[in-house]
């Protein structure tokens, strides 16, 4: 038997463990996070950090997602607070 992981199913609450509180976009698949956008796209395998500055976006960056998207999201934390 087969098994499909869903990245996009995870996005949300695996958000919210390792940010906390996050305010959800575009039907999962985007976060605003502080100052930041994370957005999956690709299928689900890329996760964009986004910096926003009021209606102007900059695209800091891409992390691949390999199946588990709450280690791209520490990832993506890291590079936030770093």
């Amino acid at each position: 038997m087969r098994s499909f992981v869903d990245p996009a199913a995870e996005l949300v609450p695996a958000a919210r463990r390792v940010f906390g509180d996050v305010h959800v976009l575009d039907g999962s698949r985007s976060l605003i996070v502080g100052g930041a956008r994370l957005s999956l796209e690709a299928g689900e395998r890329q996760l964009w950090l986004i910096e926003l500055h009021g209606v102007l976006e900059h695209r800091l960056g891409m992390i691949e997602v390999r199946g588990d998207v709450e280690a791209a999201l520490r990832e993506a934390k890291a590079r936030l607070d770093g």
